[in-house]
């Protein structure tokens, strides 16, 4: 894999941290702005609305822009945003500190997953999406509670001082190792929009949306779920969630591999265990045993989705993927939202503690019956030149997808995909 790729997984890694890190450190928040834990959660929900809104809007400004020179320009940003966070001098300040950073995040993704894919051959591009996305599970996994750690000893402002300059490190690899085309890229807008006329498209969003949703109904309440039911202290949530940060780690590593080889397949397999774990975690919540064994396995067939997602809808784009992708990382922090919603609505319905986790179960077997769906269109139109059945998928032996014009899906027409594409 080239070393362009370490770059930008080192750039996710600042990127998650700063995404996460935020939840470890409401309390010292809050208190130096005296404001209520409620309200300082609105530096979460304003960070996800930042993504979903600031990721498509600033790729859309950048599509005249050479994708190497629009990562440099999303990576200063993210800088920006938390150098504000750090200095902010009042509590209105730092939300726009991280709703600056959250705009860079869903561009960054979205982007950056083209260029990750462009850098490898066909039938190793889940891979690469994958390896992109290592340095986020490893922010769960190392940055979170290290950022937490540095914040409650040395206040919470230093955090925000470290991320931005994990920032530098990112951009500076960038820089270095990212290879530029020969030319500027033709990432027109007009193509790019035409791609949303396609209904694949929407249907891979929505499994996007519904998939990583039934994990976050889940990992949003899990401290509560833990403490209440399962009966671990407070101080044992942290090595539940490093549990659950390490499957994550290993799930996004084996979605890539099974991704490059069956996409559709794939995504099947993990919707469906991933619906029947988190069925099961409403009765293993309640024990600790259980609880141990399920949570690891939760986050790996939960990260599992997340290349063989992003892959899916950047085929179905077929040659103008980077808004489409883009468009995909603001439907995983949709999803994120919308299963906190439902499964906040749930418990203050009175059904407990446990039952986000059929919220979830529900969402994710939702996913899996539009994957099969979308797989059936699929096989009708006949459009694989792969045994997966699944368009997209550039299956063992690295075969490509025919889309309009000839071009194989994730390429432009008449042109092959190159390094810094």
């Amino acid at each position: 894999m080239p070393l362009a790729l370490l770059a930008l997984a080192i750039s996710a890694f600042g990127i998650g941290t700063t995404e996460f890190v935020i939840m470890g450190l409401l309390p010292e928040v809050a208190g130096d702005f005296s404001v209520s834990i409620p309200t300082a959660g609105l530096l979460i929900s304003g960070y996800a609305l930042g993504v979903v809104v600031g990721g498509p809007l600033l790729t859309v400004l950048g599509t005249r822009i050479p994708r190497k020179g629009m990562l440099l320009m999303l990576m200063g940003l993210f800088i920006a945003g938390n150098l504000v966070s750090a200095v902010a001098p009042a509590f209105g300040l730092l939300l726009v500190g991280r709703v600056l950073a959250a705009f860079a995040h869903g561009a960054f993704f979205g982007i950056g997953s083209v260029v990750a894919a462009g850098l490898v051959a066909p039938h190793k591009r889940a891979g690469a999406i994958a390896l992109m996305f290592t340095g986020l599970t490893a922010a769960n996994v190392l940055g979170v509670p290290m950022g937490t750690l540095l914040g409650q000893h040395f206040g919470w402002r230093s955090t925000f001082y470290v991320v931005a300059a994990l920032g530098v490190v990112g951009f500076a690899g960038i820089a270095a190792l990212v290879p530029v085309r020969a030319r500027a890229e033709d990432t027109r807008l007009g193509p790019e929009l035409a791609v949303f006329r396609r209904p694949q498209i929407w249907l891979a969003l929505t499994m996007t949306v519904l998939g990583w949703g039934g994990i976050f109904a889940m990992f949003t309440y899990i401290t509560p779920m833990m403490t209440e039911l399962a009966g671990f202290a407070d101080s044992s949530v942290t090595w539940l969630l490093f549990l659950f940060g390490v499957g994550l780690f290993v799930g996004n590593l084996l979605g890539g591999w099974f991704a490059d080889r069956a996409l559709m397949r794939s995504l099947y397999v993990i919707l469906a265990v991933l619906a029947v774990l988190l069925f099961a975690f409403t009765f293993a919540a309640h024990s600790k045993a259980g609880a141990i064994a399920t949570i690891p396995l939760i986050g790996v067939f939960g990260f599992a989705t997340v290349a063989p997602l992003q892959k899916r809808v950047m085929d179905q784009a077929s040659g103008a993927p980077t808004l489409a992708s883009a468009a995909n990382i603001a439907a995983f922090n949709l999803g994120n939202a919308l299963a906190a919603w439902i499964g906040g609505l749930v418990i203050s319905g009175g059904l407990g503690y446990d039952a986000p986790n059929w919220v979830g179960g529900l969402m994710a077997a939702l996913a899996l019956g539009v994957a099969l769906f979308s797989g059936a269109l699929d096989r009708r139109s006949g459009v694989t030149a792969t045994t997966d059945g699944g368009a997209g998928d550039a299956a063992a032996g690295g075969g490509k997808v025919v889309a309009r014009g000839g071009a194989p899906v994730g390429e432009p027409a008449g042109e092959s995909v190159a390094a810094g594409r």
